[in-house]
């Protein structure tokens, strides 16, 4: 029985949809009927759109049943399925997007697939009707072309997993022309990368922080953190804005991009010491703890952009509204959010004036007034991939802030994952609602994990996350691996067939699978001294390098695996009672320090950096090393900070 949010937003259209699995695979088989998928997301404001004007009417909903056996996807929960149609839809049309929908042989080849098609014909887009009449018609009278075309797009589709590793070394010139590229497309005037609409790209700038170039990653944040596309008034980010200058949000909120961005705003916090970005980073954990957490420690995955049938109903203003609610300081907060036109009547809130004395209280008040509307649909599905972002990032910003509450919700959300979305034989899961985890994880599920546990053992050195991390570093190996070409398949040796399978290479917008278990592998090696885990990260850098180094803003979290690879980095082993390691632990984590691991605790905890560490005339001690290769320990915390 389907759980998924969007599956059941669907329940009720007069269209016979199914849920993807062999039933329905088998019935198009059976039936020699195309497969009508469609794909999209709860969140999605098109998805809302496309069904109220086509999937809810009876008239077609009778077509789409007669002539197609229908699927519908969450491509949240299905990102394997939704990567080979958006892959075959972005190769036959040149564009792509949400709501996806793709027609397939009984065989699952894609042979046409299109994004949103309105009711009736306009600007230029054929109506659904005609499009279901004209593949309906194609199928019946131009079977053999439409097969020979769907054998040619299914070969096109297993690129991915036919690419050759690189024979060139890996080499630090790889991340300066990558720098150098993104130079080049740089927005100089607005931040950011590329035209309307536009992205924020958090794996890019924490890709040019951590190689010390601070121009293009600062302006970037500071143009985000002033623009409507960031909520001014609750925290927290939209997944893009429609325009050039960061102004007006598509409103949804996901969690995944804030997880990236608080992370990034905690790291340019510490280069800068601007304190705007400490307390973006510290309002978007703040409203992922008070508005996206579960009661049993999870992470819901994203707030929709519609509230009431509108979008972005919930989070505009009319200057009336602000009038009201702000009385005698509607001034000086007019002045500061320099409301921007959305919809007639109605504004968006940036903050690109100057700021109020009061604005705290300012803020507070549009806060509770707000909180009075009805609120956006909220999809509250807890993805184990979108999970992990999250720990890391509270983790981190924990340990950085000296904030527990933050810590604790990342060791909540941890030990939920752990315990609760796992299979009956200890296999991670994908998706978990209602009490009940489903679907096999994928390798993204399993890379963001591996990261997010190393992170928060740094935070906690609590040996379990270490242990679990080496157990889910052999999974991932052993289950996922290319041996033959390296690099990583999105899904398992043992998983479903589909149509191909297939490797996620592209950072875009969250970081790849690929990306994610190469740095997190070259992490753990370091903390284990085991050196194939960076044999095995090594299949991922060497397949993908080439492509980084011409696209940059694709890969940005490779770019930083690549980095962190190259650099020298300090394996920091802190070893004493607890009590006694505090000053020299807030020595690793006072400054910003992209290539550092750290290992704390007394010889016998498992993590093998610890192993011959002692203290030294019964003082807490810390030994800093290059591949496991060591100075003299330091017992201060202004030494150690010299040393790093």
């Amino acid at each position: 029985m389907a759980t998924s949010p969007y599956l059941l937003q669907h329940k009720d259209n007069p269209v016979d949809w199914h849920p993807w699995g062999e039933e329905a695979l088998e019935r198009s088989r059976r039936e020699d009927r195309p497969l009508l998928v469609s794909i999209g997301y709860s969140a999605c404001h098109w998805c809302h759109v496309m069904a109220h004007e086509s999937f809810e009417d009876p008239d077609v909903a009778a077509v789409m049943n007669e002539q197609f056996v229908c699927i519908k996807v969450d491509r949240e929960e299905r990102p394997d399925v939704d990567a080979i149609y958006m892959e075959a839809c972005q190769a036959m049309t040149g564009r792509g997007g949400w709501p996806l929908n793709a027609f397939l042989t009984p065989e699952q080849q894609p042979f046409y697939a299109g994004t949103y098609f309105p009711p009736e014909p306009r600007h230029g887009m054929p109506s659904w009707r005609m499009v279901l009449d004209a593949v309906s018609d194609a199928w019946e009278k131009r079977r053999q072309e439409i097969s020979e075309q769907a054998v040619q797009i299914q070969h096109a589709l297993a690129a991915t997993a036919r690419l050759e590793p690189s024979a060139e070394p890996i080499r630090d010139e790889m991340c300066a022309s990558a720098v150098s590229a993104l130079k080049a497309t740089f927005d100089r005037q607005r931040g950011g990368w590329g035209g309307a609409p536009k992205f924020p790209q958090a794996s890019t700038i924490e890709f040019l922080l951590a190689r010390g170039e601070h121009e293009m990653s600062l302006q970037t944040l500071g143009a985000m953190a002033s623009g409507g596309i960031y909520d001014q008034v609750g925290g927290g980010f939209a997944r893009y804005a429609v325009d050039e200058t960061w102004t007006v949000p598509h409103f949804e909120k996901m969690l995944y991009d804030n997880a990236l961005l608080a992370r990034a705003y905690l790291h340019g916090w510490q280069v800068s010491g601007e304190a705007r970005f400490e307390q973006v980073s510290s309002e978007i954990l703040d409203w992922a703890v008070r508005e996206m957490r579960g009661p049993e420690g999870g992470f819901y995955s994203a707030l929709d952009a519609d509230s009431e049938g509108v979008e972005g109903k919930f989070y505009v203003w009319t200057l009336d509204e602000l009038q009201e609610v702000l009385g005698d300081q509607y001034d000086e907060a007019i002045a500061y959010f320099a409301p921007a036109p959305f919809e007639p009547g109605t504004y968006v809130l940036e903050a690109r004036g100057p700021e109020p004395e009061r604005l705290a209280e300012i803020r507070r008040k549009l806060y509770e007034a707000r909180s009075n509307r009805v609120r956006p649909g909220l999809d509250d599905k807890r993805l184990t991939a979108w999970n992990a972002l999250m720990i890391s990032a509270l983790a981190e910003a924990g340990a950085v802030l000296e904030r527990d509450d933050y810590v604790q919700a990342a060791v909540q959300s941890a030990t939920f994952v752990l315990d609760h979305m796992r299979a009956p034989d200890g296999r991670l899961l994908r998706t978990w609602k209602d009490g009940q985890g489903r679907l096999d994880a994928y390798l993204e599920d399993h890379g963001f994990l591996l990261e997010a546990l190393i992170t928060l053992y740094e935070t906690t050195f609590e040996p379990r996350f270490y242990r679990e991390a080496t157990a889910l570093a052999g999974a991932i190996i052993e289950r996922f691996e290319d041996p033959e070409r390296g690099g990583f398949f999105t899904t398992a040796s043992d998983h479903e067939r589909l149509a191909v399978r297939r490797k996620d290479l592209e950072d875009s917008p969250i970081p790849s699978g690929n990306s994610a278990a190469a740095f997190g592998l070259l992490r753990l090696a370091l903390l284990s001294g085991e050196g194939s885990y960076e044999r095995h990260a090594l299949g991922v850098l060497r397949l993908l390098s080439p492509l980084a180094t011409r696209h940059p803003t694709a890969f940005g979290h490779l770019l930083q695996a690549i980095d962190f690879y190259l650099a020298p980095v300090r394996e920091v082993a802190i070893v004493g009672p607890a009590e006694q390691t505090t000053e020299l632990v807030r020595a690793v984590r006072s400054g910003y320090h992209p290539h550092v691991v750290v290992a704390a605790g007394v010889g016998g905890d498992g993590v093998p950096l610890l192993d011959g560490r002692e203290p030294v005339d019964g003082r807490a001690a810390a030994y800093v090393c290059e591949h496991f290769v060591c100075q003299a320990p330091v017992t201060s915390a202004e030494d150690l900070a010299a040393a790093l």
